[in-house]
């Protein structure tokens, strides 16, 4: 039988028509979302709202709303944003009112950037108090999107005096040959996404000033050997394709007045076969050390396409159905000498 629908009503108050326009989007598209990812109907005049549907889904959707109305006195919501509130939080959070920790919010030139959902805020928190600090989740969560951001705001603050890019160069299952230029050229292809989150909070020119006077150097992940980095900030994307030895020789590079994160996806490894992971090592090997953080990202946290999360979702299903069986160890025949008498 399906559950009774709950009629659940409330208002929306200081009413402002200017906010009251930026809640609802352009033909009221922001309020279509909502109801579809909520499987609920909503019902509006003015600021009265009635919202119909399962009674939990019905109170986390007003929850919601009141969330997305305080953020119009400061903010235009887009549907992108209306999207990542409905992500970071998920259904089994919004049944209760979210708390959002706005004391977490980092700066760049561009403005402020607050990690969304609790387990962004975690991260965020954990790079601000560790110096080695570990981001391992699917793709879309805001790793290496907050990583930079932590560090650009690091470098604003003047708490470190430079940033450090560093990728491992492994092809994702492809030949790509050998690439033309110099360094920076043959490795730019790798630290595309870094650079890309870099000009988003500090614009184009401000990047190229800072890497030519390489207080943003990026480096492949072999170039790293040898040296010790004090006052950096450190970022190690895509660490699932490290060997064992890169990723020891990468974490004992760290020297005073640094900080370290190393993100990846341990489901998306693309190191030669039989080789191991060093970040599905290291996850082992430094797990209870003081002074490292780690933060597990799940496919809920994703802030893309919605069809990101589900894509995630599915090929952890599938990968969990077709994990193999470990084998029954055999039985010991009944003449066999080393066999125990279970009633002796």
């Amino acid at each position: 039988m399906n559950a009774p629908l709950d009629l659940h009503r409330f208002t929306l108050e200081p009413f402002e028509a200017r906010r009251f326009a930026n809640l609802c989007g352009q033909f009221d598209e922001h309020l279509r979302l909502i109801e579809q990812r909520m499987a609920i109907e909503i019902r509006n005049r003015g600021n009265q709202f009635e919202l119909v549907g399962d009674a939990q889904r019905t109170q986390a959707t007003e929850n919601l709303l009141r969330r997305l109305y305080r953020e119009t006195e400061a903010s235009e919501l887009s549907p992108d944003m209306v999207h990542l509130f409905l992500q970071e939080t998920g259904m089994e959070q919004l049944a209760t009112p979210a708390k959002v920790d706005t004391s977490v919010a980092l700066r760049t030139r561009k403005g402020m950037i607050r990690p969304r959902g609790a387990n962004q805020q975690r991260y965020v928190k954990s790079i601000l108090d560790h110096d080695i600090n570990f981001g391992i989740g699917p793709a879309g969560t805001g790793k290496t999107y907050l990583a930079v951001a932590c560090a650009v705001d690091a470098l604003e603050r003047e708490q470190v005096r430079r940033i450090l890019l560093v990728r491992p160069a492994v092809e994702a299952g492809e030949k790509l040959g050998f690439l033309p230029g110099d360094l920076s050229q043959k490795i730019d292809p790798y630290l595309r996404p870094l650079y890309d989150a870099l000009y988003e909070m500090l614009g184009f020119e401000q990047v190229a000033k800072l890497i030519e006077k390489q207080v943003i150097e990026v480096a492949p992940l072999a170039y790293m050997r040898g040296r010790t980095l004090n006052n950096s900030f450190i970022i190690l994307d895509e660490s699932q394709n490290t060997t064992l030895e890169q990723m020891k020789m990468f974490l004992t590079r760290i020297g005073f007045g640094s900080t370290a994160v190393i993100t990846g996806d341990i489901t998306q490894v693309d190191l030669p076969r039989g080789t191991r992971s060093g970040l599905t090592h290291v996850i082992d090997v430094l797990r209870d050390v003081p002074g490292i953080a780690f933060t597990h990202f799940k496919s809920q946290d994703v802030v893309r396409h919605p069809l990101v999360q589900r894509i995630v979702e599915a090929y952890d299903r599938y990968d969990n159905r077709n994990q193999p069986k470990p084998k029954p160890k055999p039985k010991p025949a009944d003449n066999d000498p080393g066999a125990i008498d279970a009633d002796a």
